[in-house]
């Protein structure tokens, strides 16, 4: 029996119904990806799935005490408590006593001796209630989304509110588990981490997404929107596009032959007084509902038309950054960093959250001083900014007055177009650009701060996260006009084959200050990791230049590290080894209490130490090869 049945469900906002009679079931085990053009419903389904919406016609069957958890795409308002909270409030009927015993914890490690007694108590009601495994789960969402357990929900940015409401919703252990855009806002390592978390639970999923290596990894199933009915492709991705296309080209062939009965029929019926008077009322009335069919027809939307204007070229250099360090509070974010951008180079910028990716455009964009270094930019630079919070669209006002205020038109490539026209070409209609932007799905908001940039000539993009929400195949028609595009890009992304089929290099965030980078996109970046000692050094080489080279050999005490580093990485896994295995016994967290935190903190001080300690290694090896870096003469 299907977890959940949706028959014949229709809903409408205005006149056109996103829904049209559709049947939808959803079995244990599904992994299914929803698509569809923005707006086409996508977001409108699944809070139908959820019970958030109820349809205008139709039925929804659900399973007696199913329980369905959801990552909506917009945050809830009047949500408050702590990050932890909100958290723990997904996991039904524990979260008053995860938060309590969160509480006491926290109070006992601040030195409050009189909440020990309150521990012992709340202990044993977590043995009773199933506690420990809750309180596991919602400690290892909080540290692998790298979410602050003690800030305020209602301070946070709207990104990381984003995160919360995701590890919310991960945490309940659901038997349907919603997702509408699961990746926006996290960075590439916690997208791998949730990939393979979702994978091991084996959740039944419904989810919403633009990022194609997420819906090639995880789906098993996909559904598409389209023009109000559904269309079910079991499979995957690959399988998905091959039918679509077999699928739309059927219905082409079934038009043509439908429109030319029609027009045949039309001919029959307009014939002279002598035809009219033989003709037969049955076939009279089949022409009277093959117009209704007609009528009824929703033709396929439009491709959006993108066009970027291209100012007049830049100088060949466009920014040459020497030494570039810079910091918060004595905590580096960029130490010693150099780069040479030239004219039509496509760069991608890769990193954790917070990681300094924006810190470093402005750096390198003459927009914030340096600590230290020098940043040189080229001439004639005109650069046009894609910001990721949106921040250039006004909420309050309508789609055409946020592109061009009180005026009916906007210059676009140096020549007058009426404004519906040009929001024509980002599938917006004139009903729909009379509407307030803040009912806009997220995709539409994106699309129409794409239309409002790409009216102003710019020859530097600097795109921050703008594949965020957008359909695919407007994602894939930006990649084509960035392919295309003859000026510099600065592209941050998290979205990884938008990289690799974008950018032609990598600058990485790796930690502790350290930035490289690498020849290629996200996966030429992981290609070329392992060797990051080693390409750094070369780099550094071929920059200096030397007149006369020699082989450095190790010294005394390089031997005698590199003889050590083996004893030294086994002590280093073995503890890694032993906080994994403690970490991961639902019965070590009745009785750690405040430990908890300061063991996770050491997991995370190892992984960082081994990876330095393995570099380490790599670099003395190749230094007793005679491969490593040589001596100037």
């Amino acid at each position: 029996m299907a977890l959940i049945s949706l028959r014949q469900i229709s809903l409408s906002f205005g006149s056109q119904p996103l829904l049209d009679d559709v049947n939808l079931q959803i079995e244990k085990g599904d992994r299914l990806c929803l698509l569809g053009r923005n707006g086409a419903g996508k977001s409108t389904l699944l809070g139908l799935l959820a019970g958030r919406l109820q349809p205008d016609r139709g039925v929804i069957d659900r399973q007696q005490g199913l329980r369905v958890t959801e990552l909506p795409q917009d945050v809830p308002q009047g949500l408050g408590g702590t990050v932890f909270e909100v958290i723990a409030s997904g996991c039904e009927g524990l979260a008053d006593l995860l938060l309590s015993y969160h509480q006491a914890a926290g109070s006992l490690e601040q030195g409050d001796t009189t909440a020990a007694g309150k521990l012992a108590e709340l202990q044993h009601t977590m043995d009773t209630q199933d506690g420990w495994n809750a309180l596991q789960r919602v400690e290892l969402i909080l540290s692998q989304l790298k979410l602050p357990a003690e800030q305020p929900f209602d301070q946070l940015s709207g990104g990381l509110r984003r995160r919360v409401l995701l590890g919310r919703a991960l945490a309940g252990e659901p038997d349907i588990l919603l997702l509408d855009e699961p990746t926006n806002h996290l960075d590439i390592e916690s997208i791998a981490w949730l990939e393979d978390y979702l994978l091991r639970s084996n959740l039944t999923l419904v989810f919403v997404t633009h990022d194609r290596a997420f819906l090639r990894r995880m789906a098993t199933r996909i559904v598409e929107i389209d023009r109000g009915r559904l269309a079910d492709y079991p499979g995957d991705y690959a399988n998905y596009l091959r039918r679509k296309e077999e699928r739309l080209h059927a219905e082409d062939e079934e038009w043509r032959r439908f429109d030319r009965k029609l027009a045949e029929e039309e001919v029959w019926i307009r014939q002279g007084i002598k035809a009219r008077r033989t003709r037969n009322e049955g076939r009279v009335r089949e022409l009277k509902q093959m117009r209704e069919q007609r009528r009824q027809r929703r033709e396929r939307t439009g491709r959006v038309r993108l066009q970027l204007n291209e100012a007049e070229r830049s100088g060949k250099l466009v920014v040459e950054a020497e030494n570039l360090s810079f910091g918060y509070d004595d905590q580096p974010i960029i130490n010693d960093f150099s780069t040479t951008i030239l004219r039509g180079d496509r760069v991608g910028l890769i990193g954790p959250n917070g990681a300094g990716k924006t810190t470093l455009l402005k750096l390198l964009l003459g927009q914030l001083e340096p600590d230290a270094g020098s940043v040189r930019l080229g001439t004639n630079l005109q650069v046009l900014y894609f910001d990721q919070q949106r921040e250039q669209l006004d909420p309050d006002l309508t789609v055409q007055q946020n592109l061009s205020g009180d005026q009916d038109t906007v210059m676009v490539g140096g020549r007058s177009r009426h404004v519906y026209g040009y929001l024509k070409d980002f599938l917006f209609t004139p009903d729909r650009a009379r509407t307030p932007v803040r009912i806009l799905s997220g995709g539409e908001r994106n699309r129409l701060l794409l239309a409002k940039l790409f009216t102003r000539d710019a020859n530097l993009l600097v795109l921050d996260e703008p594949t965020n929400d957008l359909d695919l195949e407007t994602l894939e028609l930006l990649e084509e006009l960035l392919a295309d595009y003859r000026g510099t890009l600065f592209l941050v992304s998290h979205d990884r084959e938008f990289l690799d089929r974008t950018v032609t290099s990598s600058i990485v965030f790796e930690g502790d200050g350290r930035v490289a980078e690498y020849v290629g996109g996200y996966s030429d970046w992981l290609r070329q990791r392992p060797q990051q000692e080693e390409t750094s050094q070369e780099r550094k080489a071929t920059r200096e230049k030397p007149k006369k080279e020699r082989a450095r050999k190790l010294s005394f005490n390089e031997k005698k590290e590199l003889e050590e580093l083996p004893a030294r990485i086994e002590t280093l896994e073995a503890e890694q080894e032993e906080l994994h295995a403690r970490l991961a016994d639902p019965e070590f967290y009745k009785t750690a209490g405040p430990q908890v935190a300061g063991l996770q903190q050491r997991l995370q001080e190892l992984e960082t130490e081994l990876e330095q300690v393995y570099e380490r290694w790599q670099e003395l090896e190749i230094l007793k090869t005679g491969e490593g870096p040589k001596a100037q003469g």
